[in-house]
């Protein structure tokens, strides 16, 4: 590819660019971002070749790639759509897939979008945390690809293959079904468990002193940015609050058999859900 926008600059949008870079998949990449700084960040760091605006950024692109918070990427990727060359494609990396995939869904532009979403991140935010092995052996998802031109979804997968990741396919809802339970609740978790502490320990020294790896590994997610995290519940809340009653329940039953000092069944339970390692192992 010659030219190749990110509408973006984080984490993701950073890590592709260093990646598409690193890999030789394009020669020229075009930053869009409306936070100045970021753009400064980015053009410091060598993550883009240059800034521009949106629309002449698109115009000259072979690829746009959105990797902006869902609820912003549902505004720009009709826009992008109405301004695309005819050879020009767009995917996007967003953690929820079918609300972008239904407000394009009529667009006569629609076989150009390739709906994706790339299962890596970290903790970090911006820029400046963005690099190009992030997506090693990671598993990157396309969802409704038949709605997708051939040439697009083969150019999708080439570009997620040579950034070291597996590539798999489904439909936008089940994809949005699934990463609630194994992504969206653990980020739930992670945030509700960090807030539990902070209210119930007031001496942030303790916690800075007396937190574990456990607790350090568990809480990790709650650091991640509320502008992203923040609509992504939203938009996939139906999913999340099936998947959010269930874990209330085993919450629920932890809590009596503790109360009830349980061992033999707390051990049982415990063992039970030990089989986690073995589906993770594989």
């Amino acid at each position: 590819m010659k030219t190749v926008t990110i509408i973006g600059l984080g984490l993701i949008g950073g890590s592709f660019a260093l990646g598409l870079k690193r890999t030789g998949l394009a020669e020229k990449i075009i930053g869009v971002d409306t936070n100045p700084e970021h753009c400064q960040e980015a053009l410091a760091l060598g993550i883009v070749d240059e800034i521009k605006e949106l629309k002449p950024a698109v115009l000259q692109s072979d690829l746009v790639i959105l990797a902006i918070p869902i609820n912003a990427a549902q505004v720009v990727l009709p826009q992008i759509l109405d301004y695309i060359p005819l050879e020009t494609y767009v995917m996007d990396m967003g953690s929820t897939k079918a609300g972008i995939c239904a407000v394009v869904k009529n667009h006569p532009n629609r076989k150009n979008f390739v709906a994706t979403h790339p299962i890596a991140g970290t903790e970090n935010s911006g820029p400046k945390a963005a690099f190009a092995e992030l997506f090693l052996n990671k598993v990157s998802i396309i969802c409704d690809a038949h709605l997708s031109s051939e040439k697009a979804v083969n150019l999708v997968r080439k570009i997620y293959q040579n950034l070291w990741t597996n590539v798999i396919t489904m439909s936008a809802e089940a994809h949005d079904e699934h990463i609630a339970y194994v992504s969206h609740l653990s980020h739930i978790t992670s945030f509700a468990l960090g807030q539990t502490v902070l209210e119930i320990e007031k001496d942030e020294k303790n916690i800075f002193d007396m937190a574990g790896s456990g607790f350090e590994s568990t809480v990790r997610l709650a650091k991640s940015s509320p502008a992203m995290w923040t609509p992504i519940f939203i938009q996939n809340r139906e999913n999340l609050l099936k998947a959010i009653d269930t874990y209330e329940k085993q919450i629920q039953k932890m809590r009596e058999m503790i109360e009830n000092s349980e061992a033999e069944n707390i051990y049982e339970y415990l063992s039970q859900v030990n089989d986690i390692r073995r589906i993770l192992n594989k």
